[in-house]
């Protein structure tokens, strides 16, 4: 998933697709217990996905901060 599809996404939409892949990370840790995960790059994967609409998140919370801000210095 690349950052520009992550950002065209809404903030209930970024979530929903963090718990996913939480879900998603889940049952690679029981693939590969049991033997039958083949790709073992699917955690790498997986957890830098959910890094990345981790960050998406951020720098929402950062501009609406820094738009809160401008306002508030404006009066």
């Amino acid at each position: 998933m690349h950052i520009n599809e992550i950002r065209a996404l809404s903030n209930d939409e970024i979530l929903d697709k963090i718990e996913d892949l939480k879900v998603e990370m889940y049952t690679f840790r029981i693939q590969k217990e049991s033997g039958e995960l083949k790709d073992t790059t699917l955690f790498r994967k997986t957890r830098r996905d959910i890094a990345r609409l981790h960050t998406a998140l951020r720098e929402r919370e950062l501009a609406a901060e820094l738009v809160s801000q401008g306002g508030q210095d404006a009066e």
